[in-house]
């Protein structure tokens, strides 16, 4: 394996050629220090045409050619969730680093088994892809100043109305739990988790769980969703963490009414207003609360959001992690907190009452 940068790029291997894979290889086919040396899928043809599209010299339809092979030393997994796993513990045996997509792995305990057996080789986690951006480090580092004080709750609340039908269905895999796990809580519940609790610096403890998940309304359903899905649309969850803090979740898509967005995070000296995904303008506001004249509001940060790093961040991180050692933005404990809280947040929908988060 390369000790430096200067000794040699790091050589990358992609499996899967869909939709997130084109935007891995457009990163990565830019980096100076990594080049992409094989890509694989299933499908000959997608994997010729991606290939030449970024000028791959080599490509596969068989995963385990690519893992097997000497030319690779770091694996991206951008391939739905239930193949994942598997190749991801293939491709530690083989002494390749590994970078999958989110979510990371179809439950907490596929997660466990690539720790196991990931030994001294990176791993990270796509779920990372919203902390890239300016926004998500200045807010960062603004929790980071105590500014807010003890840790009430953090509020989070994306509400996506649904939208004339196109004539375009989603993939299957979506919402089928077989495929992913799940439905929007897989899909966009590890990226809201992720930066939430990355923006916290990973400090909140979760302990339980209340929640409730529901389909696409009936209404809506054709024209909107794969024949077949069987998969949530919208979830709302109370999680509860030690020290007294709350976390306030809701997502949704396609939902029977108007979009919402609110994304708080509360201590006892303020509110701290934030947004995750790309807008014309983001600002980041602190609403301090002084004893004399109540609350006053503060731009902490405003701008426009360097919407490349979203899809260029993963990649690039993960080749900085192989040539420096350092630790990737999400690693596979981290992402095991995420795992465990939404494996908690479908037990308690199931159940109909509160689920205990394990941190084991």
């Amino acid at each position: 394996m390369p000790s430096s940068s200067k000794t040699r790029k790091v050589r990358l291997g992609v499996i899967g050629c869909g939709v997130i894979a084109q935007h891995h290889l457009d990163a990565a086919t830019k980096l100076s220090h990594a080049e992409v040396t094989m890509v694989a899928d299933l499908r000959e043809e997608a994997a010729r045409k991606t290939a030449e599209k970024f000028g791959v010299k080599r490509w596969v339809s068989r995963a385990s050619a690519l893992l097997a092979d000497p030319e690779v030393d770091g694996v991206l997994l951008a391939l739905p969730a239930r193949a994942r796993t598997a190749l991801a513990l293939e491709a530690f045996q083989n002494g390749k680093h590994v970078l999958t997509e989110k979510p990371v792995a179809m439950n907490a305990d596929e997660v466990r088994r690539m720790m196991r057996a990931r030994g001294d080789l990176v791993a990270a986690c796509c779920s990372s892809r919203y902390r890239f951006t300016q926004p998500a480090r200045a807010a960062e580092n603004f929790f980071r100043t105590g500014a807010l004080g003890r840790l009430r709750a953090i509020t989070a609340r994306n509400l996506v109305a649904a939208s004339p039908l196109s004539g375009k269905t989603p993939p299957a895999w979506r919402l089928k739990k077989a495929e992913n796990g799940g439905g929007i809580l897989m899909n966009w519940g590890c990226y809201d988790l992720d930066y939430l609790l990355g923006i916290a610096g990973w400090s909140l403890v979760p302990t339980s769980a209340l929640a409730r998940t529901w389909t696409v309304a009936p209404r809506l359903a054709e024209g909107r969703v794969a024949p077949g899905s069987d998969a949530e649309t919208h979830v709302t969850a109370l999680v509860l963490c030690e020290q007294g803090v709350v976390l306030d979740y809701e997502r949704a898509e396609m939902c029977a009414g108007a979009a919402q967005s609110r994304w708080w995070i509360t201590g006892e000296n303020g509110t701290l207003r934030l947004q995750m995904t790309p807008k014309e303008k983001l600002e980041i506001v602190f609403d301090e609360a002084e004893a004399a004249s109540g609350v006053r509001p503060t731009v902490v940060w405003s701008g426009e959001m360097d919407a490349p790093s979203v899809h260029g961040g993963p990649v690039t991180d993960f080749v900085n992690a192989i040539l420096t050692g350092a630790p990737p933005r999400t690693t596979l404990e981290q992402a095991l907190v995420i795992q465990q809280i939404t494996d908690a947040i479908y037990r308690s929908a199931e159940c109909e009452e509160m689920a205990p988060i394990s941190r084991a």
